[in-house]
């Protein structure tokens, strides 16, 4: 049987963060084509070349950083690329998760196929045996300050190459020694430029972007479901949401956020049954959600694009052009990928934030029928009360969490690296800040279907009626007090499972409808 994976060739196809995450899920198959082959094979033998003649070139015949002046004798150059993995092996702090990890390999080996780093065909093909077998080595999350490259970190990655550090495998973490006997490996000799190679790069902040756009696109497209059924459940107004309004002012998001929210409303009883109340307007919470989540998407945009250009450039150093002109710059340096990380690591808080102010409202008691604390016997009982607590404190934990990282530089090195971009602690804090964000959706989730359940008998739009029957099946409409972690907990897993996204494609399925919108194609897809 033909296989149907979808095949990526590294140095050839354009990367996306969607194909990274499914080259990491065994989803599409990696291939080394013999014209990438070509490409390696000829950078490699140009750095054999500058070693024979012995024009000093930085990391290749000279010490690293500060060192860049004292000269490497020819017999020394592959013991020096072994002692760069060893000397730069700095990091600490608890492992970051085996994919990100994994994800590091996957654009790595991309960046160097392009034939401009000088790294043999035997190291590469390594690195793949690593990323097939899900033999992922063991990487700190601490010590990058992302700017040389992400030298620790990578220097972690690539220690098993040399027989070094440690691995996930099999479920268990091992030594890169018990590795090696269970599959018959041998550690490689790294040639000149290879070492440099390796730990040189932005793989450890692409990696992490590559999970934010993930994960945040996820999360944005859920909060607009979710703020879509918390208008229903407090009578909110759909006439902020009308085309004709965001032709005025036509950014992609908000364009793209109204249309999704509008489509969702279509066909609801609620909606009608209200249409001409006094209330003039609702809240800013409801009724500028188009203007609030389409921002953060034009964020996430931003970050998206600027992504797929790093993960398909060259971010090692000094780029091996051809024999004669070998360049020494900072294509390493992660200040384009930082400063877009702290502006989606805003972003994604500001989701958090509006979701929390939509929490409060409900709990109010200013919407007719919905009583207050959404509980209707309350005194003995304190309703969704205490849930706004938590989702007050993980705003402002994420609050705090937003100040930007690449406002900040310490010089390193010397004084050779005298300003850094911090891009690795702002890749790490932006999935904090997103992990927090996924437990507010959770309980605006959660709050958004008990407010929803005071408009029975009336109905709402098929999309908003079939999620809240799926939210039923997991989480029993709260009459009275109980342990609501354990109801947080569903709602958590619900968002990371997409839960509701997937009721929103099988009623678009079932029903026939069309629930592309303006802007889809940026939105939807990474």
């Amino acid at each position: 049987m033909t296989s149907t994976k979808k095949t990526f060739c590294f140095g050839e196809d354009w990367l996306t963060a969607g194909i990274a995450i499914a080259i990491a899920g065994g989803e599409t198959r990696m291939e080394l084509t013999s014209d990438t082959r070509k490409k390696v094979i000829s950078s490699w033998k140009t750095v054999q070349n500058i070693v024979e003649k012995g024009r000093p070139v930085y990391g290749i015949n000279t010490g690293f950083g500060p060192l860049c002046t004292t000269k490497i004798s020819k017999e020394d150059t592959t013991i020096l690329q072994t002692n760069i993995l060893q000397s730069h092996s700095v990091g600490v702090g608890d492992p970051i998760a085996p994919e990100i990890a994994k994800l590091m390999m996957i654009l790595k080996v991309h960046a160097l196929s392009k034939g401009y780093s000088g790294i043999a065909e035997t190291t590469l093909d390594r690195i793949i045996w690593h990323i097939e077998n899900d033999a992922i080595p063991v990487v700190p999350s601490q010590g990058s300050v992302g700017a040389s490259g992400d030298l620790a970190p990578l220097s972690h990655l690539f220690l098993p190459l040399i027989g070094l550090g440690k691995v996930h495998f099999q479920g268990k973490e091992i030594s890169t020694s018990s590795l090696f006997t269970k599959a018959g490996l041998k550690p490689l000799a790294l040639g000149p430029k290879e070492g440099l190679a390796l730990i040189n790069g932005t793989q450890f902040i692409a990696a992490h972007a590559v999970k934010v756009v993930q994960k945040l696109q996820s999360c944005l497209a859920q909060a607009d479901v979710i703020g879509a059924m918390m208008i229903e459940g407090l009578q909110g107004s759909v006439k902020p949401f009308f085309g004709e309004l965001h032709a005025l002012r036509p950014y992609k998001g908000n364009i793209h956020v109204a249309k999704r929210i509008k489509r969702l409303l279509r066909g609801s009883e609620i909606l009608e049954d209200h249409i001409d109340c006094e209330r003039v307007q609702d809240p800013y919470s409801l009724r500028c959600i188009p203007q609030v989540h389409g921002a953060s998407r034009n964020a996430w945009l931003h970050l998206k694009e600027l992504l797929e250009v790093e993960l398909n450039s060259v971010t090692d150093n000094p780029v091996i052009i051809d024999e004669e002109l070998t360049i020494s710059g900072g294509n390493f340096h992660g200040q384009p990928l930082a400063m877009a990380l702290d502006y989606t690591c805003l972003a994604a808080s500001e989701i958090g934030n509006i979701s929390d102010r939509r929490i409060y409202l409900a709990l109010e008691g200013n919407s007719p029928g919905v009583p207050k604390l959404l509980m209707d016997d309350t005194g003995i009982n304190s309703g969704y009360m205490i849930l706004q607590y938590t989702t007050a404190a993980l705003a402002s934990e994420n609050k705090g969490l937003c100040f930007p990282s690449s406002a900040d530089s310490i010089p390193t090195s010397l004084g050779q690296e005298d300003h850094v971009s911090m891009g690795s602690i702002g890749g790490r804090k932006a999935l904090q800040v997103i992990d927090n964000v996924e437990k507010i959706l959770a309980i605006e989730l959660l709050t958004a279907a008990q407010a929803f359940e005071f408009r029975k008998p009336m109905k709402s739009g098929v999309y908003l009626d079939e999620i809240h029957k799926e939210i039923r099946k997991k989480v029993a409409f709260a009459k009275k007090d109980r342990v609501f972690a354990d109801d947080i907990e569903k709602g958590i897993e619900m968002i990371r499972n997409k839960t509701i996204i997937s009721v929103i494609e099988r009623v678009t399925k079932e029903n026939k409808l069309a629930f592309e919108v303006p802007y889809s194609e940026e939105f939807e897809v990474y």
